[in-house]
């Protein structure tokens, strides 16, 4: 595609864009960041983030750029039950919410999702464990550094690779300035302006084009995105609700605002987080269903939710889907970028290299660490070799094989560690060669099934008893 010819959007405005937010954002993590001067402050928030942050935060993180990107994409390609799919996500958020209360209870000191899996498993499942959550936070970091650089040229013409690189850097900037409680104060800034966009964005939707000529041009031109009996999108629908869960189950992402939450506070903070999130990603992928009706030709199609905005609303569409997309990648990336920093820092520099490292001394290794990690998310973001939703399926079956190893570890003491190691481990390969051999949308399904099957029987065949109080220590060494 050449951007030249298709973007709405001029440079000069792009960049106008890009510099108001990089320089609120720099200044917001730098004044909020004055505080974390301890590791639990600069890690957790001082472990004392109330209500209205927590809904924010959890909100803000789980609507990406992926959901306003990658939803549209679905919907182009799996109609009805693809917008409707991806909305199914709000259940892993919900479901989380009892295990944030639980987590917080039984780990009151600790750090990292590893620091359960090493506490409750073993170091075996620990450093299996630390392969899949690695493997994932890559894949989701790239994900959101190619969603940057896909909306900047899409909409304004600036090359991909500027685009990108522009917003890892900017995403890097503030969240080494000022930890986890920089990346939760601009999440609730965040948080409001894509619930805003979102709603104008849709209802300017309805208001140009109308549900009645939306239906009529897609049973004519494209009758299959309103077939509810398509077999892909039904696995699809299956595919992404244990996806979803997955992704919240294991990643430390969410485990580190459970232990940054306030006693109390994790229950209704993600409860609220997912019945709010449930439109965003069904209102982001309607506006896809409108390609037929304007007769858009879309030659790539996780660019389709930029350019129907464009197309439909001109340029102040285009400016707002920008916004809306902006705000929701920086939501993200520094989510996962001060959470994949704490993990580094806490699982295998301390865990591994030196259990002896001071908290002081770890202060600076973490901000090292969120420096390499958007400069390597940077060079493997470079080639652009797939597109968004691609990416994100692929790492489905590493996700979907830890969901039963952490419930059962999380509520049953018969749970043991040599079944726990050995679901993620074939979990994640039966899901991976379903991936490559039937389709994107049963990996997850498959991967979360095989390790079930797996766990249920060990918890059966061999149980454990664990003592809960292991889980209730300090680190101190390994």
């Amino acid at each position: 595609m050449n951007p030249v010819n298709s973007a709405i959007l001029d440079a000069d405005t792009g960049w106008m864009i890009l510099g108001i937010f990089s320089v609120m954002w720099i200044f917001l993590g730098w004044y909020w960041g004055r505080r974390a001067k301890q590791l639990d402050e600069y890690m957790l928030a001082g472990r004392n983030v109330g209500m209205a942050l927590g809904i924010a935060t959890a909100m803000a993180t789980w609507v990406t750029s992926n959901t306003t990107m990658a939803a549209p994409q679905l919907a182009f390609q799996l109609g009805i039950w693809g917008m409707v799919g991806y909305s199914l996500g709000s259940v892993g958020l919900m479901l989380f919410a009892p295990m944030a209360r639980r987590i917080r209870k039984l780990l009151p000191h600790g750090y990292t999702s590893g620091d359960f899996i090493r506490l409750r498993y073993g170091k075996l499942a620990w450093r299996i464990f630390l392969v899949i959550s690695l493997c994932y936070a890559f894949g989701w970091l790239i994900s959101l550094g190619m969603a940057g650089g896909v909306l900047i040229n899409a909409l304004t013409g600036i090359s991909y690779h500027i685009g990108m690189t522009v917003i890892l850097a900017l995403c890097v900037i503030y969240t080494l300035l000022g930890g986890l409680r920089a990346v939760i104060g601009t999440d609730f800034i965040q948080t409001i302006i894509i619930l805003v966009g979102m709603i104008i964005l849709a209802w300017l939707s309805i208001d140009k084009i109308g549900f009645s000529d939306m239906h009529t041009a897609l049973k004519q031109e494209r009758p299959e995105l309103l077939n509810l009996l398509m077999p892909a999108a039904i696995m699809f629908l299956f595919n992404n609700l244990l996806f979803g869960v997955g992704e919240i189950f294991h990643s430390n992402v969410w485990w580190s605002r459970a232990f940054a939450f306030r006693e109390g506070v994790g229950f209704p903070a993600y409860m609220t987080a997912g019945l709010m999130w449930i439109p965003i990603p069904i209102v982001a992928g309607f506006v896809a269903l409108t390609t037929p009706a304007i007769g858009l030709n879309v030659p790539a199609a996780d660019m389709v939710g930029p350019m129907v905005a464009a197309k439909l609303l001109g340029v102040s569409g285009a400016i707002l889907v920008f916004i809306i997309v902006f705000a929701a990648l920086a939501s993200s990336l520094d989510s996962l970028l001060a959470a994949t920093g704490d993990f580094i820092t806490q699982d295998i520099y301390r865990g591994h290299l030196f259990p002896q490292a001071s908290e002081a001394h770890l202060h600076k290794v973490a901000k090292i660490v969120i420096v390499a990690l958007g400069l390597v998310t940077w060079l493997l973001c470079l080639p652009r070799l797939t597109t968004l939703a691609s990416l994100l399926y692929f790492m489905g079956p590493f996700v979907a094989s830890a969901i039963w190893p952490i419930i059962s570890g999380l509520y049953s003491p018969r749970a043991n560690s040599t079944a726990a190691a050995l679901g993620m481990v074939l979990g994640t390969a039966c899901g991976l060669i379903s991936y490559f051999m039937i389709g994107f949308y049963v990996a997850a399904l498959v991967g979360a099934a095989v390790s079930m099957v797996i766990v249920i029987t060990g918890m059966w065949w061999r149980p454990d008893n664990f003592d809960w109080q292991l889980l209730n220590q300090k680190r101190t060494t390994i």
